[in-house]
């Protein structure tokens, strides 16, 4: 099975699907021409706009300061495209600039729609955008600006709590916050491992066919190249190194899925996906 092209093929990727397309290549013109992860790319580069600066390239706009109204208009031109709200995730993907240029000229995420609606107001060709959107008042506006920095406080002051309370026997135990999309906290066992794949395994390029309790766990196919695939075999385990405690045989899967690489010794064959540098990686990007 391949292993993921290192920097300088991800380099060469990016400049081969710019002189084929004509133009710097988009997030998702890349992928669909490259056959090559987001995952791939950030393995390399902290976000896909330091991989296209590096690969010699300009990002239409990089290099312009970007004004209020036009980061507002193509947030509008989405909700107009989408009929509905645009989550931060699907405007990292389809819309033209980052969800943290937004962040950076209006604050949390939650506040765009508002913002949106105090700069189209009064403008009849936004009039179809506004009536998509949910009527705003001051109130509901400051309850999610103090929603999401609760959220950013919390994941602060919990890294630096150090004291550690007697665990009670009848609950439920919890990973650390990770606020990660719609998972709240690392996983704290397989099942959270399975759980996470499954959020990402398209973004990772990766399909799933079957997923079993023998072993290897899952079947599936994941893109090599461009309209190429090819199956591989998974074990998930909550740790690297519990594929070597539980006896199983290096040639019986292909790619080992943890939460944590804690494996140093670990053999060349099967592959190692460690998600919890792959949220990380994500979550950066998002930025």
């Amino acid at each position: 099975m391949g292993h993921p092209p290192d920097k300088n093929g991800v380099l060469d990727a990016i400049r081969q699907c710019a002189q084929a397309l004509g133009h710097t290549p988009s997030r998702a013109e890349f992928k669909a021409r490259s056959g090559m992860s987001e995952y791939g790319v950030l393995q390399h580069f902290p976000s896909w706009r330091e991989a296209v600066r590096a690969a010699g390239l300009v990002l239409d706009p990089s290099n312009v300061k970007l004004e209020d109204a036009e980061l507002l208009k193509d947030w509008g031109a989405l909700v107009r495209r989408l009929r509905q709200i645009p989550t931060r995730l699907q405007y990292k993907h389809e819309g033209n600039y980052s969800p943290g240029a937004f962040e950076k000229h209006f604050g949390p995420w939650s506040i765009v729609p508002t913002k949106f609606r105090e700069f189209a107001q009064g403008h009849a060709d936004w009039a179809d955008v506004l009536a998509l959107l949910p009527v705003s008042t001051p109130l509901t506006a400051s309850i999610a600006l103090r929603a999401d920095t609760g959220t950013q406080q919390a994941s602060h002051t919990t890294g630096r709590q150090e004291h550690r309370h007697s665990k009670l026997q009848d609950r439920t135990t919890y990973g650390n916050p990770v606020n990660f999309r719609g998972l709240r906290h690392a996983p704290v066992n397989e099942q959270g491992v399975v759980f996470l794949f499954g959020m990402l395994a398209r973004e990772l390029g990766y399909l799933v066919e079957a997923v079993q309790q023998g072993f290897p766990d899952c079947e599936a196919k994941r893109q090599v190249d461009a309209d190429k695939w090819q199956r591989v075999r998974i074990e998930f385990e909550f740790e690297s190194r519990n594929f070597r405690d539980h006896g199983h045989p290096p040639d019986g899967c292909d790619v080992i899925v943890c939460w944590s690489h804690n494996w140093p010794d670990c053999p060349p064959h099967p592959e190692v996906l460690e998600l919890k540098s792959v949220i990380q990686a994500l979550a950066r990007s998002e930025e």
